[in-house]
């Protein structure tokens, strides 16, 4: 042997210290940073609204020591940051938004790398969770469209989401794992505590978000029931300790929260994910047929040969957890428990994804998915989703935009802590309780107020004198000069 092959060739510079090795970042590191930026600034330019009010209400109710009801673990946490570091409610939403976005895209990478070792199949379902969804802007929490999740990071339901992308990532490591269990020992008992921290996780995610919680147990069946083989213990043990301490904590969370709740038909406003995802779980169950059916078909005649192949393609659509989280989403949502959108389409787009990512060359049927998947990721982003990116200001073609509901600071600063306000304006009801301000109703005779919010259709009452008013809405801050019980103060519509 001769002595250069002895010699360690020397390593200059930064990669001294490392014995020559850089460890370079994986595509999903880099395109996830960059959509971090840009959905926090994205977050941070949209003014609260919607359901923002209630969950800074229930922070503010914390952090000034007062009950606020059933609250989750989260919001517990919340409150006790906000009187640790003295922020308000408002304030501890937009900090809350980046950490939450944070968790939805390490929980993203980690589930897709258990499905598959591609290093771009990340980027593309980020992508197509950020866009391809349908034609129509989508509101509300539960969805991760550029639109919907650029006002709602700050939501629990964004924590529960993320937190159940990392449960079923967990769920189908565990899964795949074919070894023998043993359930006596020190290796059993790194078993069992291992298996008992994913049930309360899964708790944990039903604790914060009961809905999520319902979509997220019906993930770890679709995984458990798609990897896991065997009867003898695997299934029985693992599984059934997993899914006994889920439904203990999750029990704790649900209880009289999880009522049916009517089905608002999405499909509608998701038809482009439907369109294009379907397909993409359809190719993959054909192909594990195709492995099942090579290994059912030796030794058998060939005129039993296509049946078997018929039988191998139900079999594989069985065993493929995409497919039966499809399936199961489908069934929760329709049932009436409303599954996030989130949840019941991250099927479709994953598998969309897995199937893009294949190494070249593509056949004619996969490059004519891609380029279908390509435009309708265009089409879903121009339509419904630019205008979460784009600014009203630099704005060239009129992007539908997140809602901009007027901002209560100009009020809130004549009102003291604890005063009630009567109003019946429609943005005033939903976010001044954001403020810490308690609201008094109109046929309440026990509080006595000191200050009215008057929309421009309501007349000021004789004993009142305006204190302030909003240029943008017309509403009007008033003070009565003389206190007096609640009916008769203000003028109804």
């Amino acid at each position: 042997m001769s002595t250069d092959a002895l010699v360690r060739r020397a390593a200059h510079g930064s990669t001294a210290l490392r014995g020559g090795r850089v460890r370079r970042l994986t595509p999903y590191q880099v395109f996830g940073l960059l959509f971090w930026l840009l959905m926090t600034l994205a977050y941070w330019r949209v003014p609260p609204c919607c359901e923002a009010g209630q969950h800074a209400a229930a922070v503010e109710r914390l952090r000034a020591g007062l009950a606020a009801g059933a609250v989750s673990p989260y919001v517990l946490a919340q409150g006790a940051l906000a009187r640790l570091t003295g922020l308000t409610g408002w304030q501890l939403l937009r900090v809350c938004g980046p950490v939450n976005l944070l968790v939805l895209l390490t929980g993203l990478g980690r589930l897709v790398r258990v499905l598959t070792p591609r290093p771009w199949a990340p980027v593309l379902a980020l992508g197509f969770m950020a866009v391809l969804w349908g034609t129509e802007p989508g509101r509300g929490a539960g969805s991760l469209a550029l639109l919907p999740l650029s006002g709602s990071l700050g939501y629990p339901s964004a924590f529960a989401l993320g937190l159940t992308f990392w449960a079923w990532a967990l769920t189908g490591t565990r899964a795949r794992d074919l070894r023998r269990v043993r359930y006596v020992g020190p290796s059993g008992l790194r078993s069992l505590s291992g298996y008992a921290a994913l049930g309360a996780l899964y708790g944990v995610v039903a604790l914060i978000d009961p809905v999520t919680g319902v979509g997220a147990w019906a993930g770890a069946v679709a995984f458990a029931m798609g990897w896991q083989r065997g009867w003898r213990g695997a299934v029985w043990g693992r599984w059934g300790l997993m899914c006994t301490v889920a439904a203990g904590v999750f029990g704790c969370g649900a209880h009289a929260q999880l009522l049916p709740q009517p089905y608002d038909g999405p499909a509608a406003r998701c038809w482009l994910a439907l369109l294009l995802g379907v397909p993409a779980l359809w190719l993959r169950a054909r192909r594990a047929a195709g492995q099942v059916s090579g290994r059912a078909a030796k030794g058998v005649s060939r005129q039993a040969a296509a049946g078997v192949s018929r039988r191998a393609v139900w079999l594989a659509a069985w065993r493929e957890p995409l497919v039966l989280l499809f399936a199961l989403e489908c069934l929760v949502t329709a049932y009436g428990f409303g599954t996030p959108l989130g949840l019941a389409l991250l099927a479709p787009q994953c598998a969309l994804a897995v199937e893009l990512a294949a190494e070249r060359p593509w056949p004619r049927w996969r490059r004519a998915l891609g380029w279908a998947a390509a435009g309708g990721a265009c089409l879903g982003f121009l339509a419904a989703q630019a205008g979460a990116v784009v600014p009203r200001s630099v704005d060239p073609v009129g992007f539908a935009q997140p809602p901009r509901w007027p901002s209560y600071d100009w009020a809130v600063r004549h009102i003291g802590p604890g005063e009630p306000v009567v109003t019946d304006a429609y943005y005033a009801v939903r976010l001044l309780p954001g403020y810490g301000i308690e609201l008094a109703d109109g046929h309440d005779r026990r509080p006595r107020v000191r200050w009215l919010l008057l929309t421009r259709q309501e007349r000021l009452p004789e004993e009142a004198v305006v204190v302030d008013w909003s240029r943008r809405t017309g509403e009007v801050l008033a003070r009565l000069t003389r206190r007096r019980e609640v009916p008769g103060v203000t003028t109804r519509r």
